[in-house]
């Protein structure tokens, strides 16, 4: 009962966001309950010359594909980029539609990890604090059990290499816990490492140690992160196996 309490509040809450909105904006009988299907990033752009990625190519807009075929672009302001591989879509407040995940620099302060929707942003965290700091996301799940979303990632995977975790809920992030020593990317990948897996004993964080030796997992309990090694880390197919429940 509580869980569904939660979700039907959360629906409303949804519902009653895009009313304002629409009355905001002055929109005549727009869908209440939009529904994003897809994303991808357009509006490629150099202004950010970082090159985490292989590449000095980022992006400026989040195009957004709702269920009823209508396309939204959501552009950001020319001293940011979405610096980034893809979007994530994941449910993060539990009322069936899915919000957006991505990753936004800034020229001044670096990255941060932000949450859209159909009407905008929704939440973000702060900003690293410097210029070319950049963070990896890991995913999105409950991982402690306790009804609310955490997303993951690796705070400056080349430098800090910093396992943060964010508690999403009333539509804020709030840091709930760190550990340093692990990381999921190496300077020129286009690709991001590792992920969550759940091999039945709740959801685990699969990321490599400091120095791409050992492939690890790390769980949340809602108050600390644990860490334990799987095994060693030989190529790109000791973390898929890893995801897939296997001895990587």
């Amino acid at each position: 009962m509580a869980l569904a309490r939660r979700l039907l509040f959360c629906t409303l809450r949804r519902i009653a966001r895009r009313a304002w909105l629409a009355a905001g904006l002055g929109l005549m009988a727009a869908p209440v309950m939009a529904e994003i299907t897809s994303a991808r990033y357009t509006e490629e752009t150099s202004r950010y010359a970082h090159g985490v990625l292989g590449d000095a190519i980022e992006y400026g807009t989040l195009e957004l594909t709702l269920k009823d075929g209508k396309r939204l672009a959501l552009s950001i302001s020319q001293d940011r980029v979405f610096e980034d591989i893809a979007p994530r879509l994941v449910d993060m407040d539990g009322d069936g539609a899915p919000e957006v995940i991505v990753v936004e620099s800034s020229q001044t302060g670096g990255a941060r990890l932000a949450i859209y929707d159909e009407t905008g942003l929704r939440a973000a965290t702060p900003h690293i604090g410097q210029r070319n700091r950049w963070l990896a996301p890991i995913g999105a799940a409950d991982l402690d059990g306790d009804g609310h979303i955490e997303v993951a990632y690796i705070d400056r995977p080349h430098l800090a290499k910093t396992l943060r975790v964010w508690r999403f809920q009333d539509n804020k992030l709030t840091q709930v816990a760190s550990q340093t020593g692990l990381t999921n990317h190496r300077i020129g990948e286009d690709f991001i490492s590792g992920g969550i897996r759940d091999c039945g004993d709740g959801p685990e964080m699969i990321t490599v140690n400091a120095n791409w030796s050992e492939v690890m997992a790390t769980g949340f309990d809602g108050k600390t992160l644990s860490t334990r090694v799987l095994g060693p880390f030989k190529n790109q197919t000791s973390l898929k196996r890893a995801l897939d429940c296997k001895a990587p």
